[in-house]
């Protein structure tokens, strides 16, 4: 029986079933781990939309208009539904599809360098079990799209070099390197221009010098010709690459304010810093020693496991062992984790989701070097994600006994924890078994956050359907934290008008954060129609208008942010104390 139909692949199978599924499940919530530009997204590209036009793009931000290219707007304006019952899934879904189609171009390319079914697998699974990928891959942001396009040329040439060694052997031995057609060029230069138009033109920097070094390490040792070839390849790549993005200011009405507020203010403000460089980047706010630590990070609970592919990789440059990195797949793989490492370290503004497109190549690189690695990193791993899932289990019932929405979610979280658990004992009792039981406890987690948020999201836990026909057409005052944060209730309450008030505490903000509650919610109902009151004070039963005003329904959030000293370790395992919060929806009594 060949490996491709050993049974043994069965189990392998179904855990890249289990992970596909978590990528689908919970896709409507919204509590899906993401970061706050989601929602600046999705307010451009709802306003957009309404404009009935393509470009300019439309923001009643202050200066948050053209902060990303406008194909990532247009995908939301093609695929959106602002409804009630379109939700977020009708905008997130596109990046689902991304993921999944990076995903199985990883699981192919695995397939052609290894001929092993099993390291395919693997290799899929490393990377739908990273948390940047589950964070970044299944919301709507840039990275699913971007990382897709500009994987897709060095997918190719992975392929190409990949070659099956009985095509080798048909020709007597090692194949002649790989002599790229002006073809090849030209489809890289338009697949990395799609991934521009997603994310910045500053990605062709890392982009085209990946594809230069791939080609140039992949030759050998090559003549002054072929430098020459290869280095007016690149070029014509990226000359078309920036050529696709520059449609942007011949199509936008306004390039000007598309230079000034991206060019200028968004990639431009991303290379200064007030400290001086070197200073900022060994004290600021984001050193040069977290950026080397960049892929660990984006790998999430598998951290241990990717440092331990660092290490190895040190180790083995040190004794001089380099042979295996130096040519073919490998060497293109670790060129490409390497140069965007690099380019990425030299802004002042640094962040490790700046490396998500070369997450695929470090999962390939984990996956042919997964065996070699030792069993620690696993067990670490396998502790990690268990103590990950018990934590959540307890966030998961604490919240169901509060919801009354999706009673089986808690039980759902407790198979998911015992499923991390049995693989973390599985783990520590056969060392054969901890590799693949860390996977197991990964994705775990996954399915414990999922179930956690599930009762929030219920259609019982939010404001009922009547509520929402009630406030059609009316001003809703709803609480803003964060950049554009309001815009939750856009799929709240469609069809009313929000206006945005900014939460208590600040100085300044929109309508006067500075008042006390009790005389802020009298004034905001002066402002608007109803007012989405939030409480962070389980403790108190109504809110501070109250008798003066009344509440027409109300519900529970998980608080984003906290107090200092409100979350320690002494109070951790009662997430009642601190974890939610509730949101009243009051109007003025008549």
């Amino acid at each position: 029986m060949s490996a491709a139909h050993s049974p043994r692949l069965g189990p392998w199978c179904l855990l890249l079933a289990v992970a596909i599924a978590l990528y689908v499940l919970g896709l409507n919530s919204h509590y899906a781990p993401t970061n706050g530009d989601e929602m600046v997204y999705i307010h451009i590209a709802r306003l957009t939309a309404a404009s009935g036009h393509w470009l300019p793009l439309v923001s009643d931000l202050d200066h948050m208009r053209n902060t990303k290219p406008p194909l990532l707007f247009w995908q939301a304006m093609a695929s959106g539904d602002w409804s009630a019952q379109g939700g977020l899934a009708a905008l997130r879904w596109p990046s689902v599809a991304y993921t999944l189609l990076t995903t199985a171009g990883l699981g192919a390319i695995a397939l052609r360098i290894s001929g092993r079914a099993r390291t395919a697998l693997l290799a899929a699974l490393l990377y739908l079990a990273f948390f940047s990928t589950f964070r970044y891959g299944r919301v709507y942001l840039t990275s699913a799209p971007e990382t897709f396009w500009l994987a897709l040329p060095l997918g190719w040439l992975l392929w190409l070099q990949s070659r099956p060694a009985a095509a080798q052997a048909a020709a007597g031995g090692p194949m002649a390197p790989l002599a790229p057609s002006i073809g090849f060029y030209a489809v890289a230069g338009l697949s990395m221009g799609l991934g521009l138009l997603y994310k910045s033109f500053a990605l062709i920097a890392p982009a085209a010098a990946t594809l230069w070094c791939a080609l140039v390490l992949q030759a050998g040792r090559p003549l002054p010709a072929t430098w020459l070839r290869i280095s007016a390849g690149t070029a014509l790549s990226a000359l078309l690459a920036l050529g696709l993005f520059s449609l942007w200011f011949v199509l936008d009405p306004d390039p000007q304010a598309v230079w000034q507020e991206f060019v200028v203010g968004e990639n431009g403000g991303k290379l200064g810093s007030g400290m001086g460089y070197w200073q900022a980047a060994w004290s600021g706010e984001h050193p040069l020693w977290l950026q080397l630590l960049a892929y660990p990070e984006n790998a999430g609970l598998l951290f241990p496991v990717a440092l331990g592919l660092y290490i190895a990789g040190v180790r083995a440059a040190w004794r001089g062992e380099t042979a295996l990195w130096r040519s073919g797949a490998q060497g293109t793989l670790l060129v490409w984790v390497l140069l965007w490492l690099v380019v990425f370290c030299i802004p002042s503004q640094r962040s490790a989701r700046y490396l998500l497109p070369a997450m695929p190549a470090f999962a390939l690189l984990l996956a042919l070097h997964w065996e070699r690695l030792a069993r620690a990193w696993f067990v670490a791993t396998l502790v990690l994600s268990a103590m990950a899932a018990v934590l959540l289990t307890r966030f998961a019932w604490v919240i169901a006994e509060v919801v009354t929405g999706a009673p089986w979610a808690p039980h759902c979280a407790l198979l998911a924890c015992a499923a991390a658990c049995t693989a973390l004992l599985a783990g520590l009792w056969r060392s054969a078994w901890s590799r693949a039981a860390a996977l197991v406890a990964s994705l775990s987690v996954y399915a414990c956050f999922i179930a956690m948020a599930a009762p929030l999201d219920s259609p019982q836990a939010d404001f009922s359907a009547e509520l929402r026909t009630q406030m059609l057409g009316r001003t809703v005052a709803v609480p803003n934290g964060f950049n554009a944060q309001y815009e939750r209730f856009a799929f709240v309450f469609p069809g009313s008008r929000l206006v945005p008030y900014d939460v208590q505490g600040r100085q300044t903000g929109a309508l006067h954060p500075e008042l006390a509650d009790a005389q802020r919610l009298p004034y905001l109902l002066t402002q608007a129609d109803a007012v989405v009151w939030q409480e962070a004070d389980v403790a108190r039963a109504a809110p501070p208008c109250a008798p003066a005003c009344q509440v027409l329904g109300s519900r529970w959030y998980v608080k984003s942010r906290h107090r200092t000293g409100e979350v320690t370790l002494a109070n951790l395992w009662q997430p009642q104390q601190w974890l939610l919060g509730r949101e009243w929806l009051v109007v003025a009594r008549r």
